[in-house]
């Protein structure tokens, strides 16, 4: 349990307002924060003055793969998961100090790491996970190479994927990844850049397993996340009730239609493309699927450009693999030729909060909310660049209620 604090002179961005709340003070205890005022409450809780710095949320990151430690997928379904696990938890405490402190994998990640987290033996964001993300046989999620005969799925590899056919082995598999504690389902509903046998124009899974996943997760109060990419995959997706569209880089109007009507999420992950365009191969992608990056590149601004004039609720993902994870704040960057700086901070806060659903427990700097906190040199309101270079404008970071970074000097 962390000790009191008193944050003092903050100026606090209300990310719904889009607008900044000055001279503030920030009581915290047993993790929350307690009250904000705009005077000196009489305490003795250790004081952190950070000197009329924007004081903000904790960042979300909705799409992650922590145990992604190359990316060659088929590599880590090789490796043993004590290796992997300490690859992940240099990823994960390379995340809470750019000032995530809140994560939602997208297949790999399982009990044990989450635990990890909780316990405090990894320094890292609150994570939250799918365990294996579910694929049919020759899917998004099946890493066999056309003359690989058995997918090595067992207690003993650290792969990101199962594969499961038919109804039946659809809700198997999803009641095992819930029994595991999952907090969310994940299926692979479309073709994707970094598997070996599949079209990224493909759909994948019939209507009857994409609706028995949903029904699955639905019944165990979870959400469902799908990968796709095509306005087909995304439409089908949608229509069997998917919470969440991860990527989404080929819709069309069509799927607009669907977000709105079924008041579903978008999650996209511009920056992982442009990384693999860039250093792709280095990082282990296999040469062979670096044309399938060219499909999907160009067109994923004009899908967020789309997505945001017509008002779809736009969650802040990465999707980033191996040693890529590093650029994970340049999604900033990325977006804000298409959304203004609040827009962009919304879906990695209050966006965010609401498709984990936790909304009234992280995304906003609030009484009764988790102190997820950072400080912040300069306004992000107006140069949302300032939250990508972390070491220079990011002086303080507590995750619930704890200091994890401070690059400032004593109050």
């Amino acid at each position: 349990m962390s000790q009191p604090l008193l944050i003092s002179n903050a100026r606090i961005l209300d990310v719904d307002a889009g607008a900044y709340l000055d001279n503030r003070f920030v009581e915290i205890n047993n993790g929350r924060i307690v009250s904000i005022t705009d005077s000196r409450p009489r305490n003795d809780a250790q004081e952190i003055d950070i000197a009329g710095r924007t004081l903000m949320p904790g960042l979300c990151d909705a799409h992650v793969h922590v145990t992604a430690v190359t990316a060659d997928l088929g590599a880590v379904n090789r490796m043993s998961p004590f290796y992997v696990a300490q690859h992940a938890r240099k990823i994960m405490e390379d995340m809470l100090l750019r000032g995530f402190t809140t994560v939602r994998d997208a297949g790999g990640a399982d009990f044990g790491l989450a635990r990890a987290v909780e316990e405090g033996l990894i320094k890292g964001p609150r994570l939250l996970f799918c365990g294996h993300s579910l694929s049919q046989t020759g899917g998004h999620g099946d890493i066999r190479g056309p003359g690989d005969m058995h997918f090595n799925e067992c207690l003993c590899c650290a792969g990101l994927s199962a594969i499961c056919d038919g109804v039946a082995e659809t809700r198997k598999a999803c009641r095992e990844e819930i029994r595991k504690g999952a907090t969310h389902i994940k299926i692979m509903v479309s073709g994707g850049v970094a598997s070996p046998t599949d079209r990224i124009d493909s759909t994948q899974f019939a209507f009857e397993e994409i609706q028995a996943a949903v029904q699955e997760a639905h019944a165990a109060n979870i959400p469902v996340m799908a990968h796709a990419y095509t306005a087909k995959a995304i439409n089908r997706a949608l229509m069997c009730g998917v919470d969440s569209i991860e990527h989404g880089n080929l819709l069309d109007m069509s799927a607009i239609r669907h977000f709105k009507q079924h008041n579903a999420f978008l999650v996209p992950t511009l920056v992982t493309y442009k990384a693999l365009a860039e250093e792709g191969v280095a990082a282990g992608l296999p040469e062979k699927m670096v044309p399938k990056i060219a499909e999907v590149v160009d067109a994923g601004i004009n899908a967020l450009r789309m997505a945001h004039e017509a008002g779809v609720k736009i969650a802040y993902g990465t999707d980033l693999l191996g040693s890529m994870h590093r650029r994970q704040l340049e999604e900033f960057t990325i977006r804000s030729a298409v959304q203004a700086p609040i827009d962009i901070i919304r879906s990695a806060t209050t966006v965010a909060a609401d498709l984990f659903r936790m909304s009234d427990q992280i995304g906003r700097v609030a009484p009764g909310y988790i102190a997820d906190l950072i400080a912040v040199e300069g306004d992000p309101l107006s140069d949302i660049s300032i939250l990508t270079r972390p070491e220079d404008n990011l002086p303080l970071i507590l995750k619930g209620g704890a200091v994890v970074a401070r690059r400032m000097g004593a109050s």
